[in-house]
This record gives structure tokens, sequence and C-alpha cells, in this order.
């Protein structure tokens, strides 16, 4: 493990955040050998972390006791989290008023390294709609919220976030290192971001980043399917959210980093 001002880490804490962030990552229930093989990890060790975790609510078993997953405690800390998280609370009204406005998806994501996680939403009125849950990861080069908070940083620092080679979630997502700078000149330029089909096939998503933090760490898009969008519903979108990110400069609605 890497060494940062003097400071090592402690071997059995990294350990088990490993664990948890393995099982958070993963989409069903793990072995014990599909995570030793994955963390490299010792079983027996790892075993022993397992159980410590099990027993404090932290993961859970099926009933064969072979397979783990998140616990609820992870639950509980996670929703701590969210309660605690001033942009949530502050953006709240905000995210209730486009989603009353649009009847469609709405979204506030965080850039966290080079994903970028949702931390609320609203649901669109429509059967047909986007698929999504808070806490959902997601490639920020591939996403229209991902896309406006890169846009905030200059290229060399989005280069340094990024892992390359950039992955392909459709065969719309921008992976060449040149488009994506062009594409992030661009957001810039006009101050909101578009991710049309390069994360999920037939949702278009608008995004703007919120000014509550320099540069900012937060963005609120809108997800529709593209049978329900063309270019006015497009620029009403941008119109909606530069409102928004108006009304909190005027508040001063500014959140110390």
């Amino acid at each position: 493990m890497a060494v940062h001002d003097g400071f090592q880490p402690v071997k059995s804490a990294g350990r088990t955040l490993e664990v948890l962030e393995a099982l958070a990552a993963a989409p069903e229930r793990q072995s014990l050998g599909d995570l030793a093989r994955l963390l490299e990890i010792p079983k027996s060790s790892l075993h022993g972390i397992l159980r410590t975790m099990t027993q404090r609510g932290w993961v859970e078993t099926d009933p064969t006791g072979t397979r783990f997953g998140l616990g609820v405690r992870a639950l509980q800390v996670g929703a701590a989290y969210l309660t605690a998280d001033n942009a949530v609370s502050l953006l709240d009204a905000v995210l209730d008023g486009l989603a009353r406005q649009f009847g469609e998806t709405v979204h506030l994501g965080r850039l966290d390294g080079p994903h970028v996680v949702y931390l609320a939403k609203r649901e669109s009125v429509h059967p047909l709609r986007l698929y999504s849950a808070i806490g959902r990861q997601l490639p920020a080069h591939a996403t229209a919220l991902g896309k406006a908070l890169l846009a905030e940083h200059p290229d060399d620092t989005v280069e340094r976030v990024l892992t390359w080679p950039l992955r392909r979630m459709t065969r719309h997502t921008i992976d060449d290192p040149d488009a994506l700078r062009a594409a992030l000149a661009e957001i810039r330029e006009r101050g909101y971001a578009v991710d049309r089909e390069e994360n999920t096939e037939g949702i278009v998503c608008v995004a703007m980043a919120m000014p509550l933090r320099r540069p900012a760490t937060d963005a609120i898009s809108l997800s529709i399917p593209t049978a329900r969008v063309d270019a006015a519903v497009e620029a009403r979108i941008v119109e909606a959210l530069r409102n928004a990110a108006g009304q909190i400069r005027s508040a001063g609605a500014l959140i110390n980093s």
C-alpha cells in the first residue's frame, strides 16, 4: 500500500474496506473464493473478516452461508450520509421542481474520481423511463452528469482522474481522448452537458453543474427516452437548469469543501 506524508495505512482496516467496496460493486452475492481471487486476500484471513462483518451487520449471507452480500448496516450508514449531506438538502426543492415541470427522471450526481455517483433522484411519471438507483456509480466520461463536472477542471486534471483506456458503455460512448477534450471544451463554453445514448441506449440526458462548491462537485440531470426529446424539449431543460443554478448563486449557497 502507498504511504503518503509518512502515514502507513492499517492493513486490516484497508482489507475490510476493500471487501465492502467489492460487495457494493458486485451485481450479486459473492462466494469466499470469488472474493479471495478478486481481492487477492488469503481465504483464511478473508473468512475471519467476513465473519466479523456478518456479526456486526455489515455483511449478510444467503441461506447456505456460503455467499456474501452487503448487510443492513451498510444501508443505514449510506442513508445517514445522504441525510447529513448539505448539497442533497439544499437541492431537494430544485429536484422536486424539475420533476414536476418535466415529469422525467431527475438525478443529483457527484464526481467521485473517474466516476459519478447518484446521490438523489426523482422518478419519471412515464412507464418508459431510465432505470437507476441512488448510490449507483457510472463512468463520468459516459454521462452528462460526469461530463458537466469533468468540464469544471482543466484537461490535464481530467486526464489524471480518468481511467484509461476509457470504457465504452454503448456504441455512442466517447472513448477517444481528443474527442473527449473537444466535448469538454464545448461544455465549458455553453455551460451544460448532453449525453446522447452514451451511457444507455435510447436515453438522452442533459446536465448542468450546480455552483455549491468551487470547482463544482455536484450536478443535476434530466434523463429522457429519445422518443420524448427534441430540440425544443432540450432547450426548455437547459433553461430550467440555468434558472436553478442562477437561484443558487443568488442565494449565495456556497458549501465549504
